[in-house]
Order: structure tokens, then sequence, then C-alpha cells
């Protein structure tokens, strides 16, 4: 894997930055607690990608840093 913008990959880092600067998907992560929680949650609402078109279930994803990075919120 290739570092991306700090982040572990390209997948990792667009989850972040759409968790980070969208405040409905930040108030979700925050009432999530983990990143397994808030894919459920974004799956529930209809929503399968991020806007950039990255699956919230996608393999790339370094799901123990985005769970470091909801914690944080």
């Amino acid at each position: 894997m290739t570092e991306y913008n700090g982040w572990a990959n390209y997948e990792t880092w667009n989850v972040a930055l759409w968790i980070s600067n969208d405040e409905g998907l930040y108030n979700i992560a925050r009432k999530s607690g983990d990143y397994e929680s808030f894919s459920e949650a974004m799956r529930e609402l209809g929503s399968t990608e991020t806007l950039d078109k990255v699956a919230w279930n996608d393999s790339g994803v370094d799901i123990k840093a985005i769970d470091r990075m909801i914690r944080e919120l």
C-alpha cells in the first residue's frame, strides 16, 4: 500500500475526508462510535459510497485508522 495524504491509502483518506467534512456524516459517525456501526447506518440510509464513488465497505479502507478517527470526533 502507498500512503495517501497521511492515510494508509486513497480509500481510507477519502472516507475520512467525507466523515470529517460533511456535518451529517460527522454526526452519524459520532453517534455510531465505530466504523462498522457507521457503515451499517449508511447502508440503512441507502448510501453505499462516498460522493467520490468509494464504497463505505471497500476492502481497502483501514478500519482501525477510521475507528481511531471516529473516537476522536
